[in-house]
């Protein structure tokens, strides 16, 4: 099998299948793990999005996070427990009561 250079793939081409326009830096669920939204993207239209990177994203304030730890996509925040959709890997630790973790994605 033989492979072509295509792109650096920081950025991946992406359709709005949805029923609502994704906002700029929305997080994008990509079928096991996580994508950022680079710009708007209305419905049907195609747009960037992030899949490596590190980002500031909610985090549920019930646990403590340690650098290198796997995080997971549970509704609108990132999770300990394990689920279906890989959001990335922890790289500052963060304290039980913050809202926010900074997570490396790709």
């Amino acid at each position: 099998m033989k492979a072509v250079y295509t792109q650096r793939g920081e950025t991946i081409d992406f359709v709005n299948k949805s029923a609502a326009t994704i906002a700029a830096n929305d997080v994008v669920t990509l079928t096991t793990r996580i994508g950022v939204a680079a710009t708007e993207i209305p419905v049907g239209a195609q747009g960037a999005v992030h899949v490596t990177g590190v980002f500031t994203v909610p985090a549920e304030t019930a646990s403590a996070f340690t650098v290198g730890q796997t995080v997971y996509l549970s509704g609108e925040t990132v999770v300990a427990t394990a689920g279906s959709v890989v959001a990335g890997f922890v790289v500052e630790p963060k304290a039980a009561n913050v809202s926010v973790a900074k997570i490396k994605i790709g």
